[in-house]
């Protein structure tokens, strides 16, 4: 029974996080963490669930003329190697619990904030677009989240892109 709660409340993770592009990683981790599932286990499985539900949501976005490839790039650029070296450090479990408890309840602040733009959108500098991407990268890697929950408010905040 326990396992039929944990696949309906990752099913409504994930249809809530894609319908606004993001992977729900850190949704997955959540409940995973609630009921005690081991740090071993979640980070993969998020993984592999922030990949898949991300790749969907991404290819609606992009199908619809809501993706730039301007934008992306220089992110993506530094942003997937540093994931990867994130990935490879295991952190102590009381760290990582630190950790993760600390990306999730930014997480769940960023969703309380209102992002009203205020100045016309401009085109982010490239090296801090590479910085901005490591910096997320690493830590999307640390925690096992997909960089979305990071990204997105910052892209925001920037004025870099629009909701």
């Amino acid at each position: 029974m326990v396992e039929i709660g944990i696949l309906l409340a990752i099913f409504i993770v994930a249809v809530l996080y894609s319908s606004v592009g993001h992977g729900g990683a850190s949704g997955y981790l959540a409940v995973m963490a609630l009921l005690a599932v081991p740090p071993d286990v979640t980070r993969p499985t998020a993984l592999m669930l922030n990949i898949f539900v991300a790749s969907i949501a991404a290819f609606q976005f992009y199908r619809l003329g809501f993706f730039s490839w301007r934008i992306f790039l220089p992110f993506a650029v530094a942003s997937i190697p540093f994931a990867f070296i994130g990935g490879m450090i295991t952190l102590p479990t009381n760290v990582y619990k630190i950790l993760l408890g600390a990306v999730l309840i930014l997480a769940a602040t960023r969703l309380a904030w209102r992002f009203v733009p205020d100045q016309e959108l401009r085109s982010p500098n490239v090296w801090l677009a590479f910085f901005v991407g490591a910096t997320v990268g690493m830590l999307s890697g640390l925690v096992g989240v997909g960089g979305g929950i990071f990204l997105t408010p910052i892209l925001l905040l920037m004025n870099w892109s629009e909701t």
